[in-house]
């Protein structure tokens, strides 16, 4: 496994990467045995990747390389790659990649997901696969993660996303006291995430599905040209209805 260095960037893209690595110095070391029971929608997310045989997969945000690690084990024929802003998480996600014995698999990058240039990190431009998971909701400027992702896709690639939701099925309460935690870790809930998705969809021609996970509380979406009635994620939901699942 190999993993290479933040290339130079503008200021706020430092104080960034600088900001995170201040929140998870600690955390990293817990934040598998906690993330576990509020971020969910994760599992759901790796079974639908659905990769090809000799694929290759980018996770934008790898944090400490829980997604990457189960997905690898998933698909063992498949090759993948991390993306990450924090040296501390990428050197978590390093060393649990190499006592998984995943390391002639796996190549990690510390990289901004809003900007980055797959070929000169990783050595190849393309995936068959590009996921996040839980990482929108902490990145300013998200939107341009989404254009990214999307244009480091392969032909037939697809683009799977799962992030916290709007809580729509949820009691006022019960979003009240999730917004005040997540504010602590700098997390925002991305409001407009479905929309976002669905116009890059339209843009790039690809096809998009969507569901609602538990009452609102994450979503998750796929944008690429797979058949939107795959098994793994069920039909488009309407915009007026809201798909609950428990």
């Amino acid at each position: 496994m190999s993993t290479t260095e933040l290339p130079a960037s503008p200021e706020f893209k430092a104080n960034h990467a600088e900001l995170m690595d201040g929140v998870y110095r600690w955390q990293r070391h817990i934040y598998d045995l906690t993330r576990k029971y509020y971020l969910l929608g994760r599992d759901q997310l790796i079974s639908g990747l659905d990769v090809p045989a000799g694929g290759s997969v980018l996770e934008l945000g790898c944090g400490t390389g829980r997604n990457i690690i189960l997905a690898a084990r998933r698909y063992p024929d498949a090759r993948f790659f991390g993306l990450d802003i924090s040296a501390e998480m990428l050197e978590t996600a390093g060393k649990a990649i190499d006592r998984k014995g995943l390391s002639s698999r796996v190549t990690l990058a510390r990289g901004d997901a809003t900007d980055f240039d797959a070929g000169a990190l990783f050595g190849t431009e393309r995936f068959d696969r590009v996921f996040v998971s839980y990482s929108l909701s902490m990145i300013p400027g998200w939107e341009k993660t989404v254009s990214a992702a999307l244009a480091a896709l392969a032909p037939n690639g697809s683009l799977h996303i799962v992030d916290f939701g709007q809580q729509e099925g949820l009691p006022g309460w019960f979003r009240t006291l999730l917004r005040g935690w997540l504010r602590k870790f700098h997390v925002s809930p991305r409001e407009s995430l479905r929309e976002v998705l669905e116009s890059e969809s339209r843009r790039t021609g690809a096809t998009f599905r969507f569901r609602t996970l538990y009452r609102g509380y994450a979503w998750l979406g796929v944008v690429g040209p797979r058949n939107p009635t795959s098994p793994s994620m069920g039909e488009v939901a309407p915009k007026a209805q809201v798909g609950v699942k428990r």
